[in-house]
Formats: C-alpha cells, sequence, structure tokens
C-alpha cells in the first residue's frame, strides 16, 4: 500500500502540472513493478477519474480552466472511450506497446517543433471537435492514457491555445474520457480495484501540489519539462519493447 500511496502522489504531481490525466506515467511504473500491460492499464483508468475530476476543480477555482472551448472535444471523448473496453481486448501486449509509444513520439515532435504563443487563438467549428475527441478517446483510453498527452500537442501547434490554458483543457478532457473509460473497462473485467483507488486517492495530494506549480513556473520552463517528461517515456518504451 505505502508503494503505491506514493507512487499515487508522484503521478498526481505530474498530472496537475503538466495536464495529463497521469496514465503516461502510470502504465510505465506499472510494467518496471510486474504488472502485465492490460492490469495496469485497468488501474490507470481509475487513477485517471481521481485526478482529473479534482484537477479540474481546481484549474477551474483558479480561473485557467476554458469549459465551453474543450467541452464539444470533451462530449466526443467520452463517445470514443465507450469502445476503449473492447479494443484493449482485442489487441495483444505487443501491439498495446507499440499505439503507446506511437502517442508518446507524436507528442515530443509535436511539442518540441511548434510550441510558439500565438497572439490568436483559431475558431475551430465543433464538429471537428467533437471528431478529434472521438477518435482522442477511443485509442488513448485502449492505452490507459486520458489523451491530454496527444490533446495538449494539437491545442497548442493547430489551435494556437496559449500552454498554460491547453494544460488545463487537456487535464478537464481527462474527466470526459476517463469516466467513459472507467464504464468501458469494467465491463471487460480489466480493472484492479483495490490498488487503483489506493493510487487514485493518493494522487490527490499531488494533483493539488501540481497545479500550484504550474500556475508558478514561466510558460518556457513548463515546455521545456513537458518536453523532457515525454522523451523519458519515449526512452523507457523503446528499451522495453526493443531491448
Amino acid at each position: 500500500m505505502l508503494e503505491l500511496s506514493f507512487i499515487g502522489i508522484i503521478v498526481g504531481v505530474l498530472s496537475g502540472f503538466f495536464g495529463i490525466g497521469g496514465g503516461s506515467v502510470l502504465v510505465p511504473l506499472l510494467l518496471l513493478l510486474g504488472y502485465e500491460i492490460k492490469g495496469a492499464i485497468g488501474i490507470s483508468v481509475i487513477q485517471m477519474t481521481f485526478s482529473s475530476l479534482y484537477g479540474s476543480y481546481l484549474n477551474n477555482k483558479r480561473g485557467s480552466l476554458d469549459i465551453s472551448m474543450v467541452l464539444f472535444i470533451g462530449i466526443g471523448g467520452f463517445s470514443g472511450a465507450l469502445f476503449s473496453g473492447v479494443l484493449t481486448s482485442t489487441f495483444n501486449t505487443r501491439t498495446l506497446e507499440f499505439i503507446f509509444l506511437s502517442f508518446s513520439v507524436f507528442a515530443v515532435i509535436r511539442l518540441f517543433f511548434k510550441t510558439q504563443e500565438h497572439q490568436e487563438q483559431k475558431e475551430v467549428h465543433k464538429l471537428l471537435l467533437v471528431f478529434i475527441g472521438f477518435i482522442l478517446g477511443a485509442l488513448s483510453m485502449t492505452i490507459g492514457v486520458g489523451g491530454s498527452i496527444i490533446l495538449i500537442p494539437i491545442l497548442v501547434s493547430f489551435f494556437h491555445v496559449p500552454l498554460k490554458k491547453a494544460v488545463s483543457a487537456g487535464l478537464f478532457f481527462v474527466v470526459f474520457s476517463s469516466v467513459s473509460g472507467l464504464i468501458a473497462h469494467t465491463m471487460e473485467e480489466n480493472i484492479d480495484y483495490e490498488s487503483g483507488i489506493i493510487i487514485g486517492m493518493a494522487s490527490l495530494v499531488g494533483v493539488y501540489a501540481g497545479i500550484h506549480l504550474k500556475d508558478t513556473v514561466g510558460v518556457k520552463l513548463q515546455k521545456n519539462l513537458l518536453v523532457i517528461f515525454y522523451l523519458l517515456v519515449v526512452a523507457y518504451l523503446i528499451q522495453r519493447i526493443f531491448i
């Protein structure tokens, strides 16, 4: 329990600071501890539900969350994530790890090369936002991440959303995808509830600290730390899959 609680706090800090659900960190950590990929994904879904709900509440309270911007993406994400349990049960372990690696590499590339701040945020058709959310929800919850690992680079690079605003939006999107994913994975019996609840409860402490840090540091430092974080995830997955 102590080991899982410590992991939960660390994942919570990263979740609040980077606007991620936590799955992109938690799944590799659980794999390192000897969990099987599908079990790790199920635990991650529970943790993301805890951290995203609490983190979005804190972001909204601090005035950094634009609910209207991400609401339609979230609706799409909820719908897409309903298919994640079936997809996880369909794919084998190696395929899931390759999908996870692909998500992480895309995020690094988009953030590293396309993170300049823009003066004007682009207006995007609501149906396109729903479609983007649907694809992100289906694919991301299949591998136990909330979708913000890809959504944040999309918001910053293509829609010119300021990084701090995109981070808050990314965590709010995880609310939709994780709740839907929890339903889907429960139906497929992919979840270890005991471990998931322990990690999820502990992550709340970390989320509070992470959001405080997010609102304290400068945009450039936050961007650089985000890129480093993704690079570490990619390096671990490459080592796990190919070495």
